[in-house]
């Protein structure tokens, strides 16, 4: 008997969604599991698996059509079976089929300056196809960033020899056969002013936002109009904490490498066990929800925005194991392959910037969450000892929180809890 496939919800908030690919066509033989559509929502793309085995019979919807929630999108029968035309206009029935057909619309992106001569780059990699400028501003592709941040190396010292200057793997594998630039003296420097070209100012340009965002604009208005916020800032010695990342990595393949922020997603999550108002929603106006699991949501830079991927109770998992996780989802991410269960169910966000060189920033509370960590760049800064002044690596981070949860004098004792575990790290190996 042929069954019916429709538009999933992807998240409680889901209204509708883009078929922007399909992956199996008519007469594909379809398994339970298999992926055969990418669909669009308001926060990613994500690969929808079908929930019959069979055969791809009919195609409903044609690609780039947007739809709300549960209307049809293909039909499969089992095999051998040729359902008629007749058939097939029953099961998808008039009101999912030809009127979902004429409300949804078709989403054009207008077409970008230079698009042409970008067709005809090589790229160097699978994933060194996009070319993606993230928050930072430094134009960089999705592998070299991820190169970049298990390295603690800022974009801003690489110069790239991609198209347009983007930075690729093979800036970063030279930078790091080069080692440190040597220190220059005042009297060696020279100053490098940037060339003045004369030429035909480009006209303005009006590009149509995505949909992400769009979603992101959305939220982050809700939250900084709703959410009364209030920040803390500390520093954190990481020292300590680069000498064993050091001494780890070290002893781990190259797919099993650390990096700072696998340290500070276990830390995190680690507090929060003893400071749940932080990990903990408005259920309604008399009530908080405080979540038995601590799963920490990562900000990821992805073309057009932002997304956040969930290491899902990050207190109870080994550091191994959540830096596979992070690695193994951030680039689904990157790659327009996210899985819905990799962007749904945080319960705390993260956003690191320390890979751009940023002394320190706030960020905003990801809704309906309580708190979200900016972490800025460590690095080496003078300190006091002992009585005397030394050299010592330090990073800033800033606790933005929600106030209708949570107070000053609380949230300060969570960032000392982080403190003590960020700067004694191999508590975190417990």
């Amino acid at each position: 008997m042929a069954e019916l496939i429709t538009m999933p919800k992807l998240g409680f908030d889901m209204a509708e969604g883009t078929l922007v690919r399909w992956v199996k066509v008519v007469g594909d033989e379809v398994n339970k599991g298999d992926v055969i559509a990418e669909i669009e929502t308001d926060k990613a793309t994500v690969e929808v698996e079908s929930s019959v085995s069979g055969v791809m019979v009919k195609l409903v919807v044609d690609e780039g059509t947007t739809l709300p929630v549960n209307a049809p999108i293909a039909v499969v029968a089992q095999k051998g079976e040729e359902p008629s035309e007749e058939e097939l206009k029953a099961l998808v029935g008039e009101e999912g089929g030809e009127k979902s057909k004429k409300k949804a619309k078709k989403e054009e992106k207008p077409a970008k300056k230079g698009q042409e001569s970008k067709k005809e780059e090589e790229p160097e990699a699978k994933e060194e196809e996009a070319d993606i400028t993230p928050a930072g501003g430094v134009r960089s592709s999705p592998l070299a960033r991820r190169m970049a941040e298990d390295h603690d190396i800022p974009l801003q010292k690489i110069d790239g020899s991609g198209p347009r200057g983007r930075i690729v793997k093979k800036d970063i594998e030279e930078f790091l056969e080069k080692g440190p630039e040597p220190e220059v003296s005042k009297s060696e420097r020279q100053v490098s002013l940037p060339a003045f070209a004369m030429g035909e100012i480009p006209e303005d340009q009006v590009v149509e936002m995505s949909r992400l965002r769009q979603a992101i604009g959305r939220r982050m208005q809700d939250s900084n109009q709703n959410f009364p916020h209030f920040y803390i800032t500390r520093a954190f010695k990481t020292g300590a904490l680069l000498k064993l990342r050091k001494e780890l990595n070290e002893l781990l393949p190259e797919e099993d490498k650390l990096s700072v922020n696998d340290f500070i997603i276990k830390a995190v999550a680690l507090a929060l066990r003893q400071y749940p108002n932080l990990n903990a929603v408005i259920e309604d106006e008399k009530h908080i929800r405080r979540f038995g699991h601590v799963n920490i949501g990562v900000a990821v830079a992805v073309e057009g925005g932002l997304l956040t991927i969930v290491s899902k109770d990050a207190d109870q998992k080994p550091l191994r194991l959540i830096a596979r996780e992070i690695r193994e989802m951030a680039g689904r991410a990157r790659d327009g392959k996210v899985k819905n269960e990799d962007i749904e169910g945080s319960t705390f966000s993260i956003s690191n910037l320390g890979m751009f060189g940023v002394d320190n920033f706030a960020a905003i509370i990801n809704p309906p969450e309580a708190g979200i960590l900016a972490v800025s760049t460590a690095q080496d800064v003078p300190m006091v000892v002992n009585g005397e002044v030394v050299v010592g690596s330090q990073m800033k981070a800033t606790l933005s929180a929600d106030h209708r949860v949570t107070d000053g004098a609380e949230a300060a004792e969570f960032m000392r809890v982080l403190a003590d575990y960020l700067e004694e790290p191999k508590r975190l190996l417990l």
